[in-house]
């Protein structure tokens, strides 16, 4: 349990320690103290890869928190408004604290979420003619995203492709040396399999040229990211996909050497020391208030150190360990599953094994008839049994096209098919010849997971074919 000092002493009296091994049973009390709402509903929640659930301390501590507290914007010398800096002061370090960063080396930056911070960096990078622009095949599209800047400054693009598990496939090919302002940014863990890339890609790159952008957003919620091991320029993150809460606050983590590098295209309040308009010139400020445009989000940001807490008295090693047990058990039931003649009820996208991967699971269910039972009606049985999935390509084209097989000449057609005519996903299939799945279902697991709750998955499956 969360202690009330936070709302009392301010974030600063929170504690991130909490490495005691966790078994089954204290799993099972957790559940029952602060997710009590999920047995209460009847509801089984496996949608943590879209946000994390928050606990009932978590909400709690905040706003008793916020009950007691007298706050202002942060942009002025009052008494309150300098309580809201002193909130976000703390937030700030904590962050750091918790990812093992320096703060002589890293800053923290508040954004609304992961995709904020992707697009501060793809603003302000300096690509030009003869930059590189690597991307792996598995990104979101908030990172994919970062191409059309780059291509619209003149750098190429690249990028590295998957293999069969859907892991990248000999990346080094694609990370040329480049002496240009060049960026690689690929994700820790995958949005849409489940897939853990390697993090020493980062040195990897960093020593072909490269600044690195970590997507951070699907790792984190249940492995430790230690930025005194690994030191990209720059990680992304949503703090509502670690803990639940609060939502519409996440984090650019950027090397300071890094951050100084960037090159802001434009201003907004609270990011500039002084603007003229007669001489048309400005200063931004220094470091990370300079990328955050406007009033911080400073209420919810007082929300964070309640969340950290909250990994911290689990222990991160901990949260691993479990998610990892009970993916497992969800990867061997599917592929456990057959119909009467022996053919496999699921098809599973990604890594078939604990090796390497988190706890994200993207399957499609197969029909008696071979046939692909498309997502959609396999949503539809979960929602009927009060159970929280999620179907279609999650944001993430390259490893959907590369899990769906989709044919490169048919599927450019059929896209610009789409483009004349609009674009649905079953018209989609139907150019393609209705042989493509086109989207699957994706489950996945966080800290108030329990068995039941995989049953209850595997029993809307069985009943989908």
């Amino acid at each position: 349990m969360l202690s009330s000092s936070f709302a009392l002493a301010g974030p600063s009296a929170i504690s991130l320690g909490g490495e005691a091994p966790r078994d089954d049973a204290w799993f099972a009390a957790l559940r029952a103290r602060e997710f009590a709402r999920l047995d209460r509903s009847g509801e089984a929640y496996l949608d943590y890869t879209g946000s994390a659930l928050y606990a009932d301390s978590q909400v709690q501590v905040h706003l008793e928190f916020l009950a007691e507290s007298v706050l202002g914007n942060p942009h002025s010398q009052s008494v309150a408004s300098l309580r809201s800096t002193e909130v976000i002061e703390d937030a700030r370090r904590l962050a750091l604290a918790f990812f093992s960063a320096d703060p002589d080396e890293y800053e923290v930056v508040f954004t609304a979420n992961a995709s904020g911070g992707v697009r501060l960096v793809a603003e302000a990078f300096q690509f030009r003619p003869g930059s590189r622009l690597v991307l792996s095949a598995d990104n979101h599209n908030s990172v994919n995203g970062i191409r059309e800047i780059a291509r619209a400054r003149g750098a190429d693009v690249a990028y590295a492709r998957l293999d069969d598990e859907l892991r990248l496939e000999s990346p080094e090919r694609s990370l040329t040396r480049t002496i240009a302002p060049s960026l690689f940014a690929f994700p820790a863990q995958s949005n849409f399999s489940g897939a853990q890339h390697p993090l020493g890609l980062i040195d990897m790159a960093q020593r072909a040229g490269y600044a690195v952008l970590l997507d951070a957003a699907a790792f984190v919620p249940t492995n430790a990211l230690r930025l005194d091991a690994v030191r990209p320029e720059f990680v992304v993150l949503s703090f509502y996909k670690m803990f639940g809460y609060p939502t519409g606050v996440g984090a650019l983590i950027a090397r300071r050497d890094a951050l100084a590098a960037l090159v802001r295209p434009w201003f907004a309040g609270g990011t500039v020391e002084f603007v003229s308009t007669q001489n048309q010139t400005h200063m931004l400020k220094a470091g990370a208030e300079a990328f955050e445009d406007g009033t911080p989000n400073f209420a919810s940001i007082a929300a964070v150190p309640a969340g950290l807490e909250l990994l911290g008295e689990i222990g991160m090693d901990n949260v691993k360990r479990r998610v990892g047990q009970l993916t497992a058990q969800l990867l061997g039931e599917l592929t456990a599953l057959r119909h009467p003649d022996g053919r496999a009820m699921a098809r599973v996208y990604g890594p078939n094994d604990e090796r390497a991967r988190g706890g994200t699971v993207t399957f499609n269910v197969v029909g008696r008839s071979g046939r692909v039972v498309p997502y959609q009606h396999v949503e539809q049985a979960a929602l009927a049994s009060g159970v929280s999935i999620r179907g279609g390509c999650f944001c993430n084209p390259g490893a959907a096209e590369r899990a769906f097989g989709f044919p490169a000449v048919e599927s450019a057609a059929c896209m610009d098919r789409a483009r004349r005519e609009g674009f649905t996903v079953e018209g989609f299939a139907e150019c393609l010849g209705g042989n493509v799945a086109v989207g699957a279902v994706r489950a996945s697991i966080g800290i108030a997971t329990n068995e039941a709750d995989i049953g209850r998955l595997i029993g809307v499956v069985t009943e989908s074919c």
